[in-house]
């Protein structure tokens, strides 16, 4: 078992730089997930640690050790693919002890391994069966199989869910976190859904463009994002975001959005005394803005005069694209709303739970 260190580590390809001064450092044992849009370079980090592309500056660790100048085959990682990359000649068996025997490793500890490892999958009546006789959720857990023979001190996982349909993705979710709770083993973990990421990780690190933006749990990347881009990025619907002023009446502070006026509560509201005037981005996640028939008693509502432009019905809840003014937001109310599209109301949004970003640097002001 080992850490992982991430010092400084940049990557260019030509003129381009793709990873900007990372700097990560990953706990034995934990299971952190990389996320971000596609192309943010959260795929060229981990295969910068797996040895996959060289680094152009900074340094990695794995424990105490700088694999810089490491062969992939010499790091003691072990990769799991999007593709599931089998051998389709060969059955499940020799798939997953493919690796072991080039290793030349014995010939009953090969055995011991591939058999531990079905077992934890669930797939040992698969092992005589070839690539073609599988599904594709079979198949995923044949290539994590085949990493976990190789009892490495890291796992590797770069989007292995992608090529799955929905149902059997959220399977997968569950098994992959179990296994990482069974195997006590650092797990790295790429993806572009951030459902995947908020679900599965200890910790969550969030790239965009290159650059680092904020590194937590899931729990405090959704309650106190540093920035806009992670605000919105985690969360699904998305937080909806209103271009704003900080207005001071009396020893009252107010979001002014030119459409609608809501008073943050005073308790909260010590931040933003200094700031009457200043152009400011509210923001306020879709699961905060409630039909006012069914809002909770004990929050601080204020209302917001809207009509009802969309509605998405999805059984458990109900998605309202609501329109105030120019602005177009989404709120996710109480399945038993009996709001429909051309209704104007008032939905309420729960200032207990807002957020205030700057205009310019758009960085989380609190």
């Amino acid at each position: 078992m080992a850490s992982v260190t991430f010092q400084n580590v940049e990557k260019k390809f030509g003129d381009l730089t793709i990873i900007k001064g990372l700097n990560i450092n990953v706990q034995d044992k934990e299971f952190l997930v990389l996320v971000g849009p596609s192309g943010c370079g959260k795929t060229t980090a981990l295969r910068l640690l797996a040895g996959l592309e060289e680094i152009t500056s900074g340094e990695i660790k794995i424990g105490e050790r700088t694999v810089n100048d490491v062969a992939p085959k010499d790091r003691d990682i072990a990769m799991v693919f999007q593709s599931y990359a089998l051998y389709p000649h060969l059955s499940v068996y020799d798939n997953m002890a493919f690796g072991l025997k080039l290793r030349k490793t014995p010939k009953e500890d090969i055995k011991r391994r591939v058999n531990e490892a079905a077992d934890i999958l669930g797939i040992q009546e698969l092992l005589q069966r070839k690539p073609r006789q599988l599904s594709g959720g079979q198949r995923q857990r044949v290539a994590v199989g085949r990493a976990i023979v190789r009892e490495p001190k890291v796992f590797l996982f770069d989007e292995p869910l992608s090529n799955l349909d929905a149902k059997l993705r959220v399977q997968m979710r569950a098994e992959i976190s179990k296994l990482h709770q069974r195997l006590k083993t650092t797990f790295i973990y790429v993806t572009h859904d951030q459902t995947e990421a908020m679900t599965m990780a200890t910790r969550i690190a969030v790239i965009n463009k290159g650059n680092l933006q904020q590194l937590d749990t899931p729990q405090n990347l959704y309650d106190h994002p540093n920035n806009l881009f992670v605000a919105g990025f985690i969360g699904s619907p998305a937080m909806n975001f209103f271009p704003s002023k900080i207005v001071k009446n009396g020893d009252k502070i107010f979001v002014d959005s030119g459409d609608f006026k809501v008073q943050i509560p005073n308790d909260l509201a010590g931040p933003y005394k200094g700031m009457d005037g200043k152009n400011v981005i509210f923001g306020i996640r879709p699961e905060n803005i409630h039909d006012p028939e069914f809002a909770p008693s004990n929050i601080y509502g204020e209302k917001v005069t809207a009509k009802v432009d969309v509605t998405e019905l999805m059984g458990n809840e109900t998605l309202l694209y609501l329109v105030s003014g120019k602005n177009i937001f989404v709120g996710r109310v109480d399945p038993r709303s009996h709001l429909r599209v051309g209704h104007e109301t008032d939905v309420i949004f729960d200032m207990g739970k807002f957020h205030i970003f700057d205009a310019t640097t758009e960085e989380a002001v609190r």
